[in-house]
């Protein structure tokens, strides 16, 4: 899960973030390439070989945010196969620019939701990896239904990995981070991160960027998929497990507006 810093590469060509390198360096146009996974499937789901032109195993980033992970990845990772998703249309735009300069061919950017890309687009047991950092907590009582991390979005993600697949989880929101703890490990073998990554101790995101910054604590944890769940019981685990009503603090909503 290596994210390369990008610190030995020449200045006037590596882009900082407060002050941290995006991995890889802005190439000569002739070698940009096309990140935008413009439409998904008409019918059907996605198809791994056809989408990135070779088979190779595949990591999700959903809510990626401005790309600087899943860049970092697909750099680092050449022999992965990368997918970033985001609501958001305008940090696609950013991450896809990114991803376009640095040419990297085993990496795309879609607009979307997470929970609709895995239930309606990714093959089930496809997948080797799923990343999800800083999912949004929404901090109103009205917007709690919103919140990505349930038991069913988690039955999906069991869904999607293949055995023993790798998700990867982080927040910086305490009341998250209480019942993702709580819940993770009903579908994963889940361990607990003490201390950064070790392959970006600044952050591996722009939002863990920012919170590092002001001394706020990151939560981090990771599990592989639990291979004695068969779909049909992690649905039915899902249906008995709480939802994710707790209290978000609201007092954490202005690192959103810094974001």
């Amino acid at each position: 899960m290596g994210h390369p810093s990008g610190s030995d590469l020449p200045p006037r060509r590596v882009e900082r973030e407060f002050g941290v390198p995006f991995a890889g360096i802005v190439l000569e146009p002739s070698k940009w390439t096309q990140t935008a996974l413009k439409a998904m499937p008409a019918e059907g789901r996605l198809n791994w070989p056809e989408l990135f032109g070779r088979t190779a195993p595949v990591i999700l980033d959903l809510g990626c945010g401005n790309g600087r992970s899943t860049i970092g990845g697909a750099f680092s990772r050449r022999d992965y196969d990368h997918l970033g998703i985001d609501t958001l249309p305008v940090v696609i735009r950013y991450a896809r620019k990114r991803g376009n300069q640095r040419g990297l061919s085993n990496l795309k950017f879609a607009v979307g939701g997470a929970h609709d890309l895995l239930d309606r687009w990714i093959e089930p047991h496809s997948v080797s990896e799923i990343h999800c950092y800083h999912p949004q907590p929404y901090y109103e009582a009205s917007q709690v239904h919103r919140r990505l991390i349930t038991p069913a979005f988690l039955a999906l993600v069991h869904r999607s990995l293949v055995p023993g697949g790798l998700f990867v989880i982080q927040t910086d929101n305490p009341g998250y981070w209480k019942y993702i703890r709580e819940i993770v490990p009903m579908f994963f073998d889940f361990y607990e991160r003490i201390g950064r990554w070790a392959d970006a101790p600044r952050g591996r995101t722009r939002r863990e960027i920012i919170a590092l910054r002001k001394g706020l604590p990151v939560f981090r944890g990771h599990g592989t998929a639990k291979v004695d769940i068969a779909e049909a019981d992690a649905i039915r685990l899902a249906e008995e497990l709480p939802p994710p009503t707790f209290d978000a603090d609201r007092r954490l909503r202005q690192l959103d507006a810094e974001e």
